[in-house]
């Protein structure tokens, strides 16, 4: 579960678009409650497709696209140090795309954040597409910055009892104790998503009482949670198992949390997946920021 410590700083990563701007406030204050430095990147993808980035002989001085974009990381640095003065700003802009960039800088990164929409993707996208991809490979939690930003508001989990979502057990209790808030963890079923043993007597009936379903899952939920209240005796825990879908549940819990964090993966897909269809829809849907923990995310 737990890789090498984190050396480097939070990454947010900015494209100029007003999303990436509300990415910088959000790791601006994630930078300072881990007390580490804040990076602002910006992929340059220009320079690879041999575009000029002077400016043109008609147009004025400080027209090309190298000063556009200093100019637009300039203010992204403006904005964290109006957010956060207290934690170092650094920047850079890097040549090459977006998720290959933001790849690349998770490897040491605690913590990598976007904005939920850029200026790459088209109108109609509800979310931009370097997000999602990011959230499934990144090397570290990736926060999406969406809807409401509210810190003071509980960590909201989405726990399913998997060993995928372990990671996302313990950051969800660790930005607990950095923001000083509670955590509600939800556990969601249906009959379908529950793993039932066969009995030994084939002529016995395979099913299960919805109500011994209902406890089986209590106690899913219970398990997920061992000991992590023993680790943050000071993080309150609020219990909910929901049956219905995870998707439906998770996004109208969304409504009352400050951050939303699950797994990549959960117990009811397809292996070959990086990323599972309810880790999706709440990158599309929720009402707060999202953060998405692969298996071996975790780093203390």
């Amino acid at each position: 579960m737990s890789g090498p410590p984190a050396s480097g700083p939070v990454v947010v990563g900015v494209d100029g678009s007003p999303s990436s701007l509300d990415a910088v406030s959000a790791a601006a204050r994630e930078a300072r409650l881990r007390g580490c430095g804040l990076k602002v990147v910006h992929a340059f993808v220009w320079p690879a497709m041999h575009v000029p980035l002077g400016p043109s002989p008609l147009g004025p001085a400080d027209g090309g696209m190298r000063d556009m974009v200093g100019r637009l990381v300039a203010q992204a640095v403006e904005r964290a140090r109006s957010v956060a003065p207290e934690v170092e700003v650094g920047n850079a802009v890097v040549t090459g795309e977006a998720l290959s960039v933001l790849e690349a800088e998770s490897h040491t990164a605690p913590l990598v954040v976007v904005g939920s929409r850029g200026l790459g993707g088209f109108g109609a996208l509800l979310l931009g597409s370097t997000a999602v991809h990011l959230a499934a490979h990144a090397r570290c939690p990736v926060m999406v910055v969406r809807g409401r930003v509210d810190d003071t508001r509980p960590v909201l989990l989405g726990a399913d009892g998997s060993p995928s979502g372990r990671g996302a057990v313990e950051f969800a209790f660790e930005e607990a104790v950095l923001r000083g808030t509670g955590v509600v963890a939800v556990h969601a079923w249906t009959p379908w998503s529950v793993a039932v043993t066969p009995p030994q007597d084939p002529s016995m009936p395979n099913a299960l009482e919805p109500d011994v379903l209902a406890a089986g899952e209590e106690r899913v939920l219970a398990e997920t949670l061992a000991g992590r209240r023993d680790g943050h005796p000071d993080v309150a825990v609020e219990h909910s198992v929901v049956r219905g879908g995870a998707r439906e549940a998770l996004i109208e819990a969304s409504r009352d949390a400050g951050l939303i964090v699950v797994g990549a993966r959960g117990r009811g897909g397809f292996a070959g997946l990086l990323l599972g269809s309810v880790s999706q829809a709440l990158l599309h849907h929720a009402h707060c920021p999202v953060a998405v923990v692969r298996a071996a995310d975790v780093r203390r």
